[in-house]
């Protein structure tokens, strides 16, 4: 064999070891970046449940208090009615 060919072929066999290497590392990042947005994507999750729970509290609150105002309402109408007679 010629120089050439020896170190043609030297260089395609160190080339194909290091694609191979960069393939791997490359397989591995991702599957890490899939572990990762699973976990972001779980937080994101519970951050959604915890302020849908805010919100249904929020909304009972806001419920209540209308009630209050509506049983105010009433009772300030039967006063009025009470005073014209």
């Amino acid at each position: 064999m010629d120089t050439t060919q020896i170190l043609l072929a030297i260089t395609l066999s160190v080339t194909t070891i290091f694609l191979i290497i960069v393939g791997v590392q490359v397989f591995l990042l991702l599957r890490e970046l899939r572990d990762v947005m699973r976990r972001a994507n779980n937080i994101i999750e519970g951050f959604e449940r915890v302020g849908m729970g805010v919100e249904s509290g929020f909304n009972e609150v806001v419920g209540f208090f209308s009630g209050v105002k509506s049983v105010f309402k009433i009772l300030d109408t039967f006063k009025k009615k009470k005073d014209e007679k």
